[in-house]
């Protein structure tokens, strides 16, 4: 009796190398979601002493930024510390990541200071709301805000004109959305608009005199140093004193989670995701059994369909993409002269362009990544297919069909309508003429029966029948 656990053995050996490949995808698939959905590390466990939860908002405004600031502020008021500092340098980013970062600022149980910051920092863009957003709003010396014209981008990257009522449309929308928290924090609402209506841009000193930031700070030791003590006014009316003396800061990290997510949520690489996974899932149904395109495709698409979870998408855009790949199969269907191809390759340019939306400030996927990612998609989809459908036209190489058409050598005399025997691929089968053939002579294989062949003299007219 052969034991158990060799009969396991026997099995994970025989299995199918594709039944493995799927298996290791599936558990590829459940690291992800596991790795994806993982808490942030916070700070440390709750002390006796005033803490000052930092927390560093360095680079474009998107998402996976927005997810750890309003983790960040979760954490501080677990911890009930008694501030938050954001210590930022921005050129902008998404509207809609910074609506969410305003928003959880402003309903903040701990009191937030935003400070521009190290010298040669920028607070530009979306970072000008949400510098003006915060309790306390500060700015190291040589630094700058403002810029925050709405600004519509092809690409992220050249200026789309719009007309003037749709301009004014969205200046206003701008305006409105920073008079809502600019007012009640005392801040000067009316020069503040000029960095939407003029793009007017303010140094350290120019805000500070315009009363649209608290203070000027040489460091973050020096900030903290001339709020404590400090009476402020938070946006719900209440008065809260700040007692910052000997306060113990604690930084607030991105987790390993969101540092890996910050990579695949920018809009370039989100492109370059979903084209590398549809042409994989793409690759893997035209040659099946490949395995190793639909597994990376598999992976790439489903990261790219998580990071699109957290980019204001536009469907124009998918549908655009999804339009090109019916277009590049089509043309290696039919004749189009390059007619399809090219449509293929300005549907999928401009649905990389639209793809994703950002209505108050750039972003987008680049015009150099949407042709880099384009112009070979449309190759080797086009490729491919053809493969495939050439490959209709092989004849079959194995089974009975490939014995259709074979020429063999009569071994034993084929006389009308009685069996003989003929030798094909070195192999003897029982065959019936039609016409009598000596041995030695040619025939053609005409039609399989069982193990019967039927033929006819190689030279004969027509050479099947069907």
């Amino acid at each position: 009796m052969i034991p158990r656990c060799r009969l396991i053995v026997r099995y994970l050996d025989i299995g199918q190398p594709r039944s493995s490949a799927t298996f290791l995808f599936l558990i590829a698939l459940c690291a992800c979601a596991i790795f994806v959905r993982l808490p942030s590390v916070g700070a440390d466990q709750r002390s006796s002493e005033p803490v000052v939860l930092e927390l560093n908002l360095d680079g474009v405004v998107d998402p996976i930024l927005a997810t750890y600031i309003d983790e960040g502020l979760e954490d501080a008021a677990r911890r009930q510390a008694s501030l938050v500092l954001i210590t930022m340098d921005t050129p902008g980013g998404l509207s809609d990541s910074m609506k969410d970062m305003i928003q959880h600022i402003l309903m903040s149980r701990v009191p937030v200071a935003v400070y521009v910051s190290p010298t040669g920092a920028r607070g530009a863009s979306a970072g000008f709301y949400i510098l003006l957003s915060a309790d306390i709003a500060a700015m190291a010396p040589a630094t700058h805000t403002g810029s925050a014209t709405p600004v519509i981008a092809i690409g992220g990257l050249l200026p789309m004109q719009i007309d003037e009522a749709f301009r004014k449309k969205i200046n206003n929308d701008a305006m409105a959305f920073l008079r809502s928290f600019t007012e009640r924090r005392g801040r000067n609402p009316a020069l503040a608009e000029k960095a939407i209506t003029e793009g007017k841009a303010f140094t350290e000193k120019e805000a500070l005199e315009a009363k649209m930031i608290d203070l000027i700070a040489n460091s973050p030791d020096d900030l903290l140093r001339q709020l404590d003590g400090r009476t402020i006014s938070r946006f719900d009316g209440a008065q809260t004193t700040l007692s910052l003396k000997n306060a113990s800061r604690k930084p607030f990290e991105l987790s390993t989670r969101q540092k890996f997510l910050a990579r695949i949520v920018q809009p370039d690489v989100v492109f370059v995701l979903l084209i590398l996974g549809v042409l994989g899932l793409y690759t893997e149904f035209t040659h099946p059994g490949v395995v190793l395109p639909g597994v990376v495709g598999g992976i790439c698409l489903v990261l790219a369909l998580y990071a699109l979870n957290f980019l204001p998408v536009n469907l124009a855009g998918l549908f655009l993409i999804v339009l090109a790949l019916a277009f590049f199969i089509l043309e290696a269907k039919m004749p189009s002269h390059g007619v399809l191809a090219l449509g293929g390759v300005i549907s999928m340019f401009l649905g990389a362009i639209f793809l994703i939306r950002s209505p108050l400030t750039p972003g987008g996927v680049s015009v150099g990544v949407a042709l880099a990612g384009t112009l070979p998609f449309a190759v080797l989809a086009v490729f491919l297919m053809r493969l495939v459908l050439r490959s209709r036209k092989w004849k079959t190489a194995t089974g009975k069909e490939e014995l259709i058409g074979s020429e063999g050598v009569v071994v034993k005399l084929l006389q009308s309508g009685a069996e003989g025997l003929v030798r094909v691929h070195g192999e003897l089968w029982q065959a019936e003429s039609a016409q009598p053939v000596q041995e030695g002579k040619t025939v053609r294989v005409v039609r399989v029966e069982g193990l019967k062949l039927y033929v006819e003299p190689a030279d004969a007219a027509g050479s099947m029948v069907k």
